[in-house]
C-alpha cells in the first residue's frame, strides 16, 4: 500500500451525492474502540472529577477525529490512504490508553499520543494551498502547546492543562473568521507585490493560499455515522448486561426502556435533524457550530450508554446518586442541543419561534430529566428509565406537532 492518492476514483459531478469512501468507513470503525473505552470512564459510581476526565478525554478523542474528517471531507478521492491509516492507528492507541487512567496509567502515552496525531493532521494541509475555516482547528496548532508541557507534568496539573489546550481549539473555532483571513491574506499579497524587487523566488507562493470550506451533504452523513456508532454501543451496553443475567420482569422492563429510549433519540437525531443533531437542518447554523452541537450531542448520549450500563447493573437496588445523576445530566444535556437546534431551524425556515409551542412540547423533557436528578433519589431504576422514556418521546411529539414544516408527511 502506497501513500499515493486515490487518482483512479472518479470525482463526484456536481449532480452526483457524494457519500463516504470505504476508506473513510473503515477509519471511522475506531469510534467503535474509543466510545466504549471512554464509556467505562464512567463506570462505577463516577465522582465529579472523573467526569470532568471523561469530558476532557472524550473532547480530545473527538477532536482528533474531526480533524482526520474534515481532511477526508476536503480531500475527497485524494486523501491519501497513509494519512488516514496512521490517523486510525493513533485513535487506536488513545482509546487502549484510557483504560488505566484510574490508576494514573498510560496518561503520557494518551498526551504524547494526542500531539503527535494533531501533528500528522496539520501536515496533511501542507502542500495543498488552502485554509478551513470551518473547522480552523485542523490547522491551527496552539491548543497543541499545553499538551507537550504536560507530557513532563504529573497529577492534577496535567488535566488542567488538556483542558486549557482545547480551551484554545475552542476559541480558535468561534472566534476565526474567513472574511477577516482573506481580507488579511490579500492584504499581505498585495504588500508583497509591492516589494517585488526586494523578494527571492522562493517567496513567491507564500501567500498563494485560498479558504476552502466542509461539503455540507458528506460532512452530515459523515457526523450522522459517528452518532450511530454512538447509539451502538448504547445498544452493546444493555446486551453485554442482559446476557450475563437472570432474565427477569425487572431487567426486562428495563431493557425495553432502553431500547424505546434509544429509537426516540434515534429519530431526533437522525430521522428529523442533520449530523446525528436532534432537530437540526441542514444550513441551519454555520459548519463549525454544526460540529461544536455535534461534540456535545454524542458526548452526552456516550455518558448516557453509560449510564444506562450500569442503571442495569444496580436494577435490584438503590441506583446511586451519581449514576442518577449522570443520566439526568446526559440527557438533559441533549434536550438543551435540541431546543436551540429546533429553533435555529425555525429561524432559517424564516418561521417565527412559537414560544407556547417550545414551552409546551420542547421544555418539558428538559424539567423531567433535571427533576430526575433533584428528586429522584427515592425511585426504583425502572421508574427512571421509562420517565427518561416519556421525556424523550415528548420531544419526539414536540418535533412532529411544532417543528415539522407545514404540509409535510412524518417520516
Amino acid at each position: 500500500m502506497s501513500d499515493v492518492q486515490n487518482e483512479k476514483q472518479a470525482q463526484p459531478t456536481l449532480t452526483e451525492e457524494r457519500h463516504a469512501s470505504w476508506l473513510e468507513l473503515f477509519f471511522d470503525l475506531i469510534v467503535v474502540a474509543g466510545t466504549a473505552q471512554l464509556a467505562h470512564v464512567l463506570h462505577g459510581e463516577p465522582s465529579l472529577a472523573d467526569f470532568g476526565l471523561f469530558t476532557v478525554m472524550y473532547v480530545a478523542f473527538w477532536t482528533i477525529w474531526m480533524c482526520f474528517t474534515v481532511y477526508g471531507n476536503v480531500a475527497g478521492d485524494r486523501a491519501r490512504t497513509w494519512t488516514m491509516l496512521i490517523g486510525m492507528l493513533g485513535m487506536a492507541v488513545l482509546a487502549a490508553s484510557v483504560a488505566g487512567v484510574h490508576e494514573g496509567e498510560h496518561l503520557q502515552v494518551f498526551a504524547v499520543t494526542y500531539v503527535v496525531l494533531r501533528t500528522v493532521a496539520n501536515r496533511a494541509w501542507r502542500g495543498r494551498r488552502e485554509v478551513l475555516m470551518d473547522w480552523p482547528v485542523a490547522q491551527f496548532t496552539a491548543g497543541v502547546t499545553p499538551w507537550i508541557v504536560s507530557i513532563w507534568v504529573d497529577g492534577q496539573a496535567r488535566y488542567w492543562l488538556w483542558a486549557a489546550g482545547l480551551a484554545i481549539d475552542l476559541w480558535a473555532t468561534l472566534s476565526m473568521s474567513a472574511r477577516r483571513f482573506q481580507e488579511n491574506l490579500d492584504a499581505r499579497r498585495d504588500l508583497a507585490k509591492q516589494r517585488a524587487g526586494r523578494r527571492s523566488r522562493r517567496d513567491d507562493g507564500r501567500f498563494d493560499f485560498h479558504v476552502t470550506h466542509l461539503d455540507p451533504a458528506h460532512l452530515g452523513e459523515r457526523l450522522g455515522l459517528f452518532t450511530i456508532i454512538v447509539l451502538g454501543e448504547s445498544v452493546a451496553q444493555l446486551v453485554a448486561v442482559g446476557s450475563g443475567a437472570g432474565w427477569d420482569h425487572t431487567l426486562r422492563a428495563l431493557a425495553l426502556a432502553g431500547f424505546l429510549l434509544l429509537v426516540s433519540i434515534w429519530q431526533l437525531s437522525l430521522v428529523h435533524g442533520y449530523g446525528g443533531v436532534p432537530n437540526l437542518r441542514e444550513a441551519a447554523v454555520e459548519p463549525r457550530l454544526v460540529l461544536l452541537l455535534h461534540c456535545v450531542t454524542n458526548g452526552a448520549l456516550t455518558a448516557l450508554a453509560a449510564g444506562l450500563g450500569a442503571s442495569m447493573e444496580h436494577r435490584h437496588g438503590e441506583l446511586p446518586d451519581n449514576i442518577r445523576w449522570v443520566l439526568s445530566a446526559s440527557f438533559a444535556t441533549y434536550v438543551v442541543i435540541a431546543t436551540v437546534a429546533a429553533m435555529a431551524s425555525r429561524h432559517l425556515a424564516a418561521a417565527p419561534v412559537r414560544w407556547g409551542g417550545l414551552v409546551v412540547h420542547l421544555l418539558p423533557p428538559l424539567a423531567l430529566a433535571l427533576a430526575i436528578g433533584f428528586f429522584g433519589a427515592a425511585l426504583p431504576v425502572v421508574a427512571v428509565a421509562w420517565l427518561l422514556v416519556a421525556a424523550a418521546v415528548w420531544g419526539l411529539l414536540g418535533y412532529v406537532e411544532w417543528l415539522r414544516p407545514r404540509g409535510a408527511q412524518p417520516a
